[in-house]
């Protein structure tokens, strides 16, 4: 990933005044350090919430509890729900909420290791949703998933409408 890519996301959020909150599962963390990573970024990144249990993502994102017992932690309806609890409890208007299977346990056949849904919302309404089939370590998934945010957020900001 590239440090001049990242810079790029950086200036572009703070020049439409975007400001970023992240809910974060199977990636425990790893996007929320990377962009903290950034000189400066308290200037556009929010606050990262990782919750990586259901009850965390029921008490701090207000996921019902309803909807992981239908669709399950690892889902896009869960995504969705992460990332607009999370913008509802921050001072974001723009979130991403990414759950998943890292491994190297946990997959089944219809959500094997490697599947990742991600969710990016922009002022309470989802504008994007993905569903990705990742292979590899838990490593790989893990770097796999933020390399694919990077990407599509280095694509989106260009469309932002403020």
């Amino acid at each position: 990933m590239s440090s001049l890519k990242l810079e790029k996301i950086a200036s572009k959020f703070l020049n439409h005044q975007v400001k970023l909150v992240l809910a974060e599962s199977c990636t425990g963390g790893l996007v929320s350090k990377t962009f903290t990573d950034i000189p400066g970024s308290s200037a556009w990144f929010d606050s990262g919430f990782v919750t990586y249990s259901n009850s965390s993502k029921i008490n701090l994102l207000q996921v019902s509890p309803n909807a992981l017992e239908k669709f399950g932690a690892v889902s896009q309806e869960i995504a969705n729900a992460m990332a607009l609890g999370a913008e509802a409890n921050s001072s974001a208007n723009f979130s991403i909420a990414i759950t998943g299977i890292a491994g190297p346990g946990g997959g089944t056949k219809s959500k094997p290791v490697g599947t990742v849904f991600i969710s990016f919302v922009y002022q309470k309404k989802i504008i994007h949703e993905y569903h990705l089939s990742l292979s590899g370590t838990r490593e790989e998934i893990r770097m796999g998933t933020l390399n694919f945010i990077i990407s599509e957020l280095d694509k989106l900001t260009f469309n932002i409408q403020i």
